[in-house]
């Protein structure tokens, strides 16, 4: 009887051990399984994160008018949608034209800007260049509101024209009136002009 149950005993334990490696295995295999496919999940997670926040738009064109009649074209080689913000896109080697209603056009060109779809707002930045009719007006930054009615530029400005160079820290353009303002930030500071004729 007793050899019956060491027997016993031995086949049982022999089941039970090999019982324990074969879903073990089983367990493995199954847990490499789920491992491989979050794996896969969450590659195919960031791969669409990825195409979802890729927000690159070549070749921009946006174009307006405005109540007054007023038309703002921007071209743009390159414009990224602010992921926080869908209204806001920011530009790269930057073409403008604003028609002004019963004026002359005025063409912006920079390396950068910053547009508000929602209001047409934008701000150039670097190598920012101005053209209307003579005049030319060079700077680094560029605030345009449709909204204000007002260009500002801004930055190390010079304005050129037939007859003269003028060396400024702002000039300020009301789009409505078409009045230009030079002016210092700084009030012991005094525009410099040069007369070319």
């Amino acid at each position: 009887m007793t050899k019956k149950i060491i027997i016993f005993t031995v086949v049982l334990l022999f089941l039970i051990v090999l019982n324990h490696f074969f879903f073990k295995d089983l367990n493995n295999d199954r847990s490499d399984n789920s491992n491989q496919n979050l794996e896969l999940e969450i590659e195919k997670e960031e791969i669409d994160r990825e195409s979802f926040s890729s927000n690159i738009l070549e070749n921009v064109n946006y174009s307006s008018i405005d109540p007054e009649g007023n038309e703002y074209n921007i071209f743009a080689s390159e414009g990224e949608i602010d992921i926080k913000n869908n209204q806001t896109i920011f530009l790269k080697n930057v073409k403008a034209s604003i028609k002004l209603k019963n004026s002359d056009t005025i063409l912006i060109s920079s390396g950068f800007a910053k547009y508000n779809a929602a209001n047409l707002d934008t701000i150039f930045t670097e190598n920012v260049v101005i053209e209307n009719l003579e005049n030319k007006i060079i700077g680094e930054y560029l605030d345009f509101s449709m909204l204000r009615k007002n260009i500002i530029i801004s930055k190390d400005v010079v304005f050129k024209n037939n007859s003269n160079i003028l060396k400024t820290d702002v000039i300020e353009i009301d789009i409505d009136t078409k009045n230009i303002k030079f002016y210092m930030n700084e009030k012991d500071k005094k525009v410099s002009m040069i007369k070319t004729n």
